[in-house]
């Protein structure tokens, strides 16, 4: 990531990852698709290339929404006793429709911590 030159008002990465909003001018889309990171803003013209969730995303999709859903299936299975089928019929696709959205809002926000913190690729400093 090359260093900001330009002088921008502080955006909270929360509430613009969340909105899928530029992680330095808070105005420009982040994202060109559902998933996929337009390759630079179009209102402040920032570099996307620096951005590499990687994993990270699913892997807090998968702890959160399987807490959730996990959780909701054991207590309806305790107190309420269904048949399997409207088990599979109910959090199957609740499950799915909750990913979805919790994989675009969570990438969001990791893109916009990574651009506030200016992380980067880990390096080893040798002594010279």
């Amino acid at each position: 990531m090359s260093e900001d030159t330009a002088i921008w008002p502080p955006v909270d990465p929360v509430s613009a990852g969340l909105k899928g909003r530029c992680p330095r001018c808070g105005e420009g889309r982040m994202f060109s698709g559902f998933l996929n990171l337009s390759p630079r803003c179009g209102v402040c013209g920032l570099d996307n290339s620096f951005a590499d969730a990687g994993d990270g995303p699913a892997v807090f999709v998968i702890l959160i929404i399987g807490f959730i859903v996990v959780g909701l299936a054991l207590w309806m299975e305790v107190t309420l006793n269904p048949p399997l089928w409207v088990h599979f019929l109910l959090w199957i696709p609740l499950t799915v429709v909750l990913c979805l959205v919790a994989l675009r809002l969570i990438k969001g926000v990791l893109i916009a911590l990574q651009y506030r913190n200016k992380a980067a690729e880990g390096r080893l400093d040798r002594p010279q």
